[in-house]
């Protein structure tokens, strides 16, 4: 049951659900990983693993892998899920490609993923930017994997095959939701736009550098979907020749955002696992504390489905 209140004195009341013990179970443990954490703080670079205390930190640190935001941390968008700023954005820094480059060496890095806010006040989205880091990493580190977690551009294909011109290893774009739910928690997107952005980078990719080119997607659990929109959002993402799928919890970030409708039990989460994978997909990542560069790392050995 939910237990509603506001601060009164020192008293602070909770309007947030209890989370759940598969949930709560979990603890982020850094204390042998300091010279990660120090490194990714000294720098002005942004990343989402630590801004957004993603629960995956541990894992994806032990791993060689860490996620940059680039772009700054103004959004031009309000999704309904998302606790980043929404408002006008600075103007693209052009030292960030060779800055990040160099962090991804400094941090010793053996896969960097590539974020960013939705920048649709720039001509191309921002996917020179995108290929410019991409480019400025295979530089600097060559051998190090790179996966790019891009917004849709607005639905430019042009500017989704300047992005995978420069060679990322994993090109990934959320869809996030099943498309009855977008009014609420993508207002700007449009599901068939993602779909189109993500079967033209399959192409153009496979096109370009064969099998070893893989493309991803993902979704959050707990708006308010049917399991009937899931299956159908699973056939939609397969038929534009996905590869990799993940399925998370949404989590909200703060009261302003949407709340949560349920919590997905973890043996429901392996069920739907299995399910999506019945669909093609080459490897399915499902689970309540999975996000979109869960296990980025392993995309050269994948196979199957992986439970968290």
């Amino acid at each position: 049951m939910a237990r509603f209140s506001k601060r009164v004195g020192r008293e602070v009341l909770d309007d947030h659900p209890r989370l759940p013990e598969w949930i709560t179970k979990e603890r982020v443990k850094l204390g042998d990983l300091h010279g990660m954490k120090k490194g990714l703080r000294d720098s002005h670079l942004h990343t989402v693993c630590e801004e957004a205390r993603c629960p995956n930190r541990t894992h994806c640190f032990t791993h060689g892998t860490a996620t940059f935001l680039l772009m700054g941390e103004v959004c031009t968008r309000a999704c309904g899920f998302c606790s980043i700023q929404s408002g006008k954005p600075r103007l693209l820094d052009p030292h960030e490609p060779a800055e990040t480059a160099e962090r991804v060496a400094a941090l010793n890095l053996r896969f960097a993923v590539l974020t960013s806010v939705n920048r649709d006040d720039l001509p191309d989205g921002g996917a020179a930017h995108f290929a410019e880091t991409v480019l400025a990493i295979r530089r600097r580190n060559p051998g190090v994997g790179v996966e790019v977690l891009v917004p849709d551009f607005l639905g430019d294909l042009d500017a989704v095959a300047r992005v995978v011109a420069a060679g990322p290893t994993v090109f990934n774009h959320n869809t996030e939701t099943v498309p009855s739910l977008y009014p609420e928690v993508r207002p700007a997107g449009r599901f068939e736009r993602s779909l189109r952005v993500l079967a033209h980078a399959k192409e153009l990719g496979r096109a370009l550098y064969g099998t070893s080119f893989r493309s991803k997607s993902g979704l959050m659990l707990g708006l308010g979907e049917a399991e009937s929109e899931l299956m159908h959002t699973f056939e939609a993402l397969a038929q534009a020749n996905v590869d990799i799928l993940t399925l998370g919890q949404y989590l909200r970030p703060t009261r302003h955002q949407l709340p949560v409708k349920r919590y997905v039990h973890p043996d429901e989460f392996a069920a739907l696992g299995a399910k999506a994978k019945a669909f093609g997909f080459q490897a399915v990542y499902a689970g309540p504390l999975v996000r979109s560069s869960f296990n980025a790392h392993e995309v050269s050995v994948m196979e199957g489905i992986s439970i968290a």
